[in-house]
């Protein structure tokens, strides 16, 4: 597939950053250093633009993980990392117009970022919020995986996949309700998941799955974002 390379480079460097943050994510530090760090991991790989209206990682701590909001008025906040908290990660590195686009959700216990099987080894109410809803996120993306088909329409995955949201018994958060976008070269020109696109997934080359996800009386947001594209019909994981 054409330019396919260029986009599993510079979205292999925002896996690398997400893991290193696991190490660098820890209770006391701000959000506005989290960011710092996972742009500059990502520059010294060799970024040297953000698509996404300059930002390089969308970051939210604690309960600012339930904002949704659009990057022209971001703004990251000083909000520390408790000792038993949530934090949402979401990466915009770009290298000669080829985007990434990568999202994960970071829980930290015990002053650190831990695993999901030490994560159910803590019984308290916020742990299992936690525990919960990054098994929602995982779901989802599996459900995603194996309904998506080429000649669906993104309204018809739209609808769909906010189905089985409510079903979980979870919130769709996002501000203006989408699930996703194609990726482009100017931001501009995204289409989406979204009530009214009836483009065929067939025409867009590459895409996002990004549910900005909270159960229904829940304290935190939820994000997992992978990019994705069909080879032969099949659909698969950037």
């Amino acid at each position: 597939m054409e330019h396919l390379s260029h986009y599993l480079y510079v979205q292999s460097i925002a896996k690398v950053t997400i893991s290193e943050l696991t190490d660098i994510i820890k209770e006391g530090i701000s959000e506005s250093e989290i960011v710092y760090k996972a742009e500059g991991i990502m520059r010294d790989s060799g970024v040297n633009s953000f698509w996404y209206h300059g930002i390089g990682a969308f970051v939210h701590v604690g309960k600012r993980t339930k904002i949704s909001e659009s990057g022209k008025d971001y703004k990251p906040a000083e909000t520390l990392v408790g000792k038993n908290d949530i934090v949402t990660v979401d990466l915009s590195p770009e290298i000669n117009s080829y985007w990434g686009d990568y999202a994960r959700t970071f829980i930290v216990i015990d002053g650190n970022v831990t695993d999901e099987d030490a994560l159910q080894n803590t019984k308290t109410q916020s742990a299992l919020e936690f525990s919960h809803g990054i098994k929602a996120e995982k779901q989802l993306h599996n459900v995603f995986i194996e309904y998506v088909k080429p000649d669906m329409t993104f309204e018809e995955v739209y609808l769909y996949m906010n189905g089985i949201i409510k079903q979980l018994d979870y919130l769709n958060l996002d501000f203006s309700g989408n699930l996703g976008h194609t990726i482009e070269f100017n931001k501009n020109d995204r289409k989406y998941f979204e009530l009214g696109n009836k483009m065929p997934l067939s025409e867009a080359s590459f895409f996002t799955f990004e549910p900005h996800i909270k159960q229904m009386n829940g304290e935190y947001g939820f994000k997992r974002e992978d990019i994705y594209y069909f080879r032969n019909g099949e659909l698969l994981v950037l």
